[in-house]
């Protein structure tokens, strides 16, 4: 992101236009919605310029301005449309302490002026970077559209009552209450009974509230999905957005923690595959103590919480301390990787059973039953398998496995950094090795991926735009 979106208090601050024309016309018509003061510099005037000067509502400059007209000023529209007099303009603005923009030209400018959906003192702005204004006047268009016009109304209603609502209980009591105003209880008296009776519904709602105990603490036990933002149900968005705190695993992508609300902590209980980090009863003991001070808590897990998550751990230690608890399961890692590949778990003729297996457990290297997957047909999706795939590739060749039996690993499915190797169980280490596969990967025997079953190779997936990645 190389613009941040911020609301710039505009009160009984000045903003200069340098020009005349209908470029400038453009931005004074969003600038006469603020509460600054607006100063028109230029030789040649449009007639509706002069005539918003004639009502007072600017003050016009029949000339070029200067160095001194600059001092003080907040904000700096450069919109002559001569480029030279233009970058005169803008360095002027600088020199002098303020922020410039220069119509059209984003690498000239110091700041952008996005699409506005203005429903005051609600407004949404949509930048596009600059990069795409049809693209953003037709999101606006979008979010016009869904957003009712007595959202203004609703939320002056809520101003006023900004300094009743502190004495509610802070947390999720009182973001229950105003969910409750503007959901429901809002919008329905004001289409009954008008703007008092929505002032009405919110005084019984706070009178209401006010009555009602804090909740218990609760935990939502979350499947994160491999990584990409997109493969999150929409229960777990729900429950980052309402969450007190986010306690999340090493693996959980940025992309998806910044779904999360931002007042919300963020605690990583990250774990390191045979080095330091956060110990299971550790963790187990953080999300009982911020449950227990009566946080709604979510326990994000990267993947599915019930496959290879340690899920049993924690919710036998939030059982024992009387905490409610509940599970949402997310896209394990085995069905994000298959995807990528193209390839399915099951295939008529092939295989009829697919195994989830992990390459570590809290031993060490984990034994299997070496000889049921040595046999023709055999499929498994080996979880935590990068460093255990040598002892791996020994154990199924020592009992007889034809060393020609597919193998597919696709290393940080889902995200833009993923990798898919189609190789064989003769070449799974010197294949990986070459790859420099360090994971998080999904190791599948006897399943090749369908972009890569003609001849053995590596597949990267193709570059997007998005956050995140391997952790």
């Amino acid at each position: 992101m190389r613009h941040l979106p911020i609301s710039l208090d505009l009160r009984r601050k000045t903003v200069v236009v340098a020009g005349g024309g209908d470029a400038a016309l453009a931005k004074l018509r969003l600038l006469m919605k603020t509460e600054a003061r607006l100063a028109v510099f230029a030789t040649a005037l449009s007639p509706e310029i002069c005539a918003l000067a004639a009502e007072k509502r600017l003050r016009l400059y029949r000339r070029l301005p200067s160095a001194a007209d600059l001092v003080g000023v907040a904000l700096v529209y450069a919109a002559s449309g001569d480029a030279v007099e233009d970058a005169r303009v803008a360095d002027l603005g600088r020199t002098a302490g303020a922020l410039s923009n220069v119509v059209d030209n984003r690498e000239g400018s110091d700041f952008i002026t996005p699409a506005i959906v203005d429903r005051d003192p609600v407004t949404v702005a949509i930048s596009t970077e600059g990069s795409a204004p049809v693209l953003a006047r037709r999101i606006k268009a979008q979010v016009e559209a869904s957003l009712p016009a007595d959202t203004a109304i609703l939320a002056r209603i809520a101003e006023e009552f900004r300094a009743q609502a502190s004495s509610l209980p802070r947390g999720m009591p009182r973001r229950r209450f105003w969910s409750r105003f503007f959901d429901q209880a809002g919008p329905q008296a004001l289409r009954d009974g008008g703007e008092e009776a929505a002032r009405d519904a919110l005084k019984a709602l706070a009178a209401e509230s006010r009555k009602e105990t804090s909740p218990p603490g609760f935990v939502h036990l979350v499947g994160a999905g491999p990584g990409d933002p997109d493969l999150l149900t929409q229960k777990a968005r729900r429950l980052l957005h309402e969450a007190d705190v986010v306690i999340h695993d090493r693996l959980v992508s940025p992309a998806v923690l910044d779904l999360a609300r931002r007042e919300a902590r963020l605690i990583a209980v990250g774990k390191v595959p045979g080095g330091s980090g956060w110990q299971q009863n550790d963790i187990n003991a953080r999300i009982v103590a911020e449950a227990t001070a009566g946080f709604q808590v979510v326990r994000l897990k990267s993947g599915d919480p019930g496959v290879f998550g340690r899920l049993d751990e924690e919710m036998h230690a939030l059982e024992e301390a009387g905490i409610g608890y509940a599970i949402v399961p997310g896209i394990t890692a085995a069905t994000a990787a298959a995807a990528a590949a193209k390839a399915s778990l099951t295939q008529r003729g092939r295989n009829s059973a697919l195994r989830l297996l992990t390459g570590q457990d809290v031993n060490g290297f984990a034994e299997q039953d070496w000889r049921a997957l040595a046999k023709p047909g055999a499929a498994a999706a080996i979880y935590m398998g990068v460093r255990a795939a040598q002892f791996i590739q020994a154990r199924l060749l020592m009992v007889g496995a034809d060393p020609g039996t597919p193998m597919c690993v696709v290393e940080n499915a889902s995200r833009p950094d993923q990798t898919i190797i189609a190789t064989t169980l003769a070449n799974l280490t010197e294949d990986m090795t070459a790859a420099s596969v360090t994971g998080p990967a999904i190791l599948f025997l006897g399943i090749a991926p369908r972009t890569l079953a003609a001849a053995a190779g590596v597949e990267k997936a193709p570059a997007r735009a998005a956050s995140g990645g391997a952790q």
